[in-house]
Formats: structure tokens, C-alpha cells, sequence
């Protein structure tokens, strides 16, 4: 028997499917406006922090 065969007998299965699909979407958006607001200072610090020195913090 098939995976979809199982997802076809559970009832409302579409909704989980769409529910996760929101969720990404609206972390993506919210991430992305948080990126494009950002102070260009504090994204700069935040892509230095993989090459600072792990001691000095």
C-alpha cells in the first residue's frame, strides 16, 4: 500500500497541508521585512559574528 493511500483515509489532511504552507510563508515575509528594515549597522554586525573570534565574547 502507498503513503497516499494512508493520507487519502485521514479526514481534513488538506488542512495540515495548508496550515504548514502558511506557516512558512509567513515566517518567509516576516523575515525578509525584518531583513529589508533592518539598520544596515546591526546586518553587518550580524554577518561578521561566523568570523569573529569565538574568545572574546
Amino acid at each position: 500500500m502507498k503513503f497516499i493511500n494512508y493520507l487519502e483515509k485521514i479526514l481534513g489532511v488538506d488542512v495540515y497541508a495548508l496550515t504548514s504552507l502558511l506557516i512558512f510563508f509567513l515566517f518567509f515575509v516576516g523575515v525578509a521585512l525584518w531583513v529589508w528594515k533592518a539598520d544596515k549597522k546591526t546586518m553587518q554586525k550580524i554577518s561578521n559574528i561566523p568570523l569573529e573570534d569565538s574568545r572574546h565574547i
